[in-house]
């Protein structure tokens, strides 16, 4: 929930209210199209001085910029709950995993590297180098929003790039304060920015970032609806995007996985943040055989996992982000059970608090089999065989993670190599990111790759260059 604050002589501010208490949580700055105009003018004006940055340099005030938001770990997680109405764990969590990828992307400033290239031509040296791009835009969402928030710019920067971070109107201070971070441990002024803006204006703020001349590389985590517009508006600037976009991550059970550890992980990947994260586990595809067992189980675990005032610490889940959530999530559970599914546990509601809800015998016709929810409800598939499982895996538009629980790890890894997605666990949950690992989807779930090396190709130009040893022969 947000609202909209003017005061004559002063500028415009927009207020995020508590998803939980309706009490503001945070004001921020509204920031105008030409209001963001002027900080790109600002970071582009930055970018020459700071590409000619050396490695060493860059990683050192990187592991600063980690020392100051590990220092800052409590104002974060208070802010995070306040605006997202997140769990304390899944905020603190948040910071740890922040921390660690400023760490990596630290590491990564002396491996922008190129390669010497044999040439045909006589006397010719050829060579590939790497180099920073320009301005790169960060637009990251609410739900892991230290997490994203960080990996929206850091690798961006150990590359020699200077950065905008284009906050969540869900969670504007907790991203300012981010930037205040990197900003705290002594990056040149200009380096590293925020911007800040209304619901209403978010449109205009960020075609005003994607046009702008000196923004040379995007980077986009949300909606695939949302993510489809960004690519378009980029194209006809032909500026590159990494964009990691909506999930249905499959969660797949064969007749010979150990219950237990499956219950657990499907539990943990469907419900932790509520639901509310990209790789969120979305279908669990049970193969008939154990499907009965399985579900009772299940529903054992998701029945412990009550939802409550995350301020208050004593329930496993909290807020989900808005009451609108609830509305959708409330709507494709009705759809479902109006088509023969069971509600298997959950589905009470209050405000924005909704405990693990469980809905059983979900079939192609339900909303609930394609649809992303983005909340704290996970759909039971019934397999007939492991062929089945897979083909119902890859009957969606999305292809970000997967897995798949078996008693074979061979078997899992032939199961995974079939699997249509970016990302994939052998008896592992669908939730799972670390800062070195190549992260990002297929299809709908989007394109790119975050993280380690692979970050490094999204974040640089590589260029050819030549240095001819002898004289020429031409045959004009």
């Amino acid at each position: 929930m947000n609202q909209n604050v003017a005061d004559h002589g002063k500028p415009r501010e927009f207020v995020r209210l508590n998803p939980v208490t309706g009490e503001t949580a945070s004001t921020a700055a509204a920031f105008t199209a030409a209001d963001a105009a002027a900080v790109a003018d600002k970071a582009f004006a930055a970018f020459s001085s700071w590409s000619e940055s050396g490695p060493n340099a860059r990683r050192q005030l990187l592991m600063k910029a980690s020392q100051a938001l590990t220092a800052k770990k409590d104002d974060l997680i208070r802010m995070m709950q306040t605006e997202t109405g997140a769990t304390a764990s899944w905020a603190g969590f948040n910071v740890m995993l922040a921390a660690n990828m400023i760490i990596e992307a630290a590491s990564l400033t002396t491996q922008i590297k190129g390669e010497v290239i044999p040439s045909d031509k006589p006397g010719c040296h050829a060579m590939s180098m790497r180099e920073a791009a320009g301005v790169c835009l960060g637009i990251a969402p609410w739900n892991a929003p230290i997490i994203l928030g960080v990996r929206a710019i850091a690798t961006a920067l150990a590359c020699g790039n200077t950065v905008i971070l284009k906050a969540s109107e869900k969670c504007p201070a907790l991203h300012s304060l981010i930037v205040e971070c990197f900003q705290s441990a002594g990056f040149p002024d200009g380096v590293v920015n925020v911007v800040t803006n209304a619901p209403e204006d978010a449109a205009d703020v960020v075609n005003a970032l994607i046009d702008h001349q000196g923004v040379r590389r995007i980077n986009f985590t949300g909606s695939t609806g949302v993510g489809r517009m960004v690519a378009r508006r980029a194209a006809e600037h032909l500026k590159p995007v990494l964009l990691e976009l909506g999930g249905k991550a499959p969660f797949l059970v064969l007749e010979d996985a150990d219950l237990d550890e499956a219950v657990a992980a499907a539990a943990f990947g469907a419900f932790f943040n509520q639901g509310q994260i990209c790789m969120s586990t979305e279908r669990i595809i049970v193969v008939d055989a154990i499907a009965d067992a399985f579900v009772e189980k299940f529903r054992a675990k998701a029945a412990t996992l009550v939802a409550g005032n995350p301020a208050e610490g004593k329930t496993p889940l909290g807020a989900v982000i808005g009451i609108e959530t609830i509305g959708k999530v409330q709507s494709l559970i009705d759809d479902a059970v109006s088509k023969g599914a069971k509600l298997a546990v959950g589905g009470k509601t209050e405000g924005a608090l909704m405990s693990a809800t469980v809905v059983d015998g979900v079939t192609k016709d339900m909303r609930i089999y394609g649809e992303e929810s983005f909340g704290p409800v996970v759909g039971v598939l019934r397999a007939r065989d492991e062929d089945h499982a897979i083909e119902l895996a890859n009957d969606s538009e999305y292809g970000l993670s997967a897995s798949v629980f078996t008693g074979d790890a061979a078997r899992g890894l032939r199961v995974a190599r079939r699997i249509k997605s970016g990302i994939c666990h052998v008896n592992g949950p669908t939730v799972h990111d670390e800062a070195q690992m190549p992260f990002g989807g297929t299809k709908a779930s989007g394109y790119g790759r975050f993280g380690g090396p692979a970050g490094i190709a999204e974040f640089t130009e590589l260029r050819w260059i030549t240095v001819e040893t002898q004289p020429g022969h031409y045959p004009i």
